[in-house]
């Protein structure tokens, strides 16, 4: 079978997932079908909004899907009418077994991670929060439980000691669209030679786990180590941001998020959380060993501004801290 007999349904919805859909469609192959998540309010006015996918789908004029249910029997049979010979999926949603088991083929999924560690839906931003000096993807084929389904193929990416969340995503997601090709490549060419994922790993309690961020997550915590703190910035970095509580006196707490710092060992006798600036060029937040030097901030209703920027428009009481 060469790629234009090929038939294949294509689920996802971001940005990550439009650079998979492009590779393809830019080579050749055959998309017969295209499924996203329905059009969400958002922006000025609350308009409904289509998806990064829904509106490349739509320039190429490829056939589109939105369902609200995955076991809606009216999507089922318009999915099943497209005779898909393989699904592929990049940043989407869970899939109920009716729908991956669907093709002759199967469904594979690309992940932005090096399985079997960090399953769930972030990834990216929870290797760089750990301090990860590598990270990856991975495409794998869709079984019952998430992210555990036989691997296919692996690349991997160093991480920058500097790079935040944003830079990582951008290159997963160059070096994921190249992976998804190579992936139905070796479909096609009947040369798959899938691994399970229990053959690399010994024991469940050496995997770490990317799980959905909340707000809470992204608070940051003074205590923890410079090296800590800063990592759990330039992971947050620029989506969904760090964020800390500003006190001063008896105003009331301002959350402000960081987008960008710097870090400094060194010995400190000041409070964690105490603030230091000369109100001019810099800003620094004492951490147990050492200090955070913000570098890029934004306040409630304002863009994010670097520190000098700030600085020429808010000055720092004495007493003010993070918390």
């Amino acid at each position: 079978m060469n790629k234009q007999d090929l038939r294949i349904v294509f689920m996802g919805t971001p940005d990550f997932a439009v650079e998979s859909l492009r590779i393809l469609v830019e080579n050749g192959y055959n998309i017969v079908g295209v499924i996203t998540m329905p059009d969400k309010p958002g922006g000025r006015g609350m308009q409904l909004q289509h998806s990064p996918v829904k509106k490349y789908a739509l320039e190429k004029n490829l056939p589109l899907l939105q369902p609200e249910k995955l076991k809606d029997e009216t999507f089922l049979e318009a999915l099943r009418a497209w005779e898909a010979d393989l699904q592929i999926v990049v940043a989407f949603r869970m899939l109920p077994e009716v729908v991956w088991d669907m093709p002759r083929l199967g469904t594979f999924n690309l992940h932005s991670s090096l399985l079997p560690q960090y399953r769930g839906a972030a990834p990216i931003n929870w290797a760089v929060i750990n301090g990860e000096k590598e990270t990856g993807v991975t495409t794998f084929f869709l079984t019952h439980e998430i992210d555990t389904g036989k691997i296919i193929l692996q690349e991997k990416i160093t991480i920058g000691e500097k790079d935040n969340a944003g830079k990582v995503h951008d290159e997963l997601m160059h070096l994921g669209a190249t992976l998804v090709q190579k992936t139905v490549d070796l479909i096609l060419e009947d040369k798959v030679d899938a691994v399970a994922q229990e053959q690399l790993y010994s024991d469940e309690g050496q995997l770490k786990a990317a799980p959905k961020i909340f707000k809470n997550t992204c608070r940051i915590d003074w205590t923890k180590s410079v090296w800590q703190v800063y990592n759990h910035i330039r992971g947050l970095s620029p989506y969904p941001a760090a964020w800390t509580g500003l006190l001063c006196g008896d105003q009331e707490p301002l959350m402000v998020k960081i987008y960008a710092a710097n870090y400094t060992l060194s010995e400190s006798s000041h409070h964690v959380g105490s603030i230091h600036t000369d109100n001019k060029t810099y800003l620094h937040v004492t951490c147990p060993d050492g200090y955070i030097d913000v570098q890029q901030l934004q306040f409630p209703g304002k863009r994010a501004m670097t520190i000098q920027e700030v600085l020429n428009g808010y000055k720092f009481d004495k007493d003010s801290y993070f918390k």
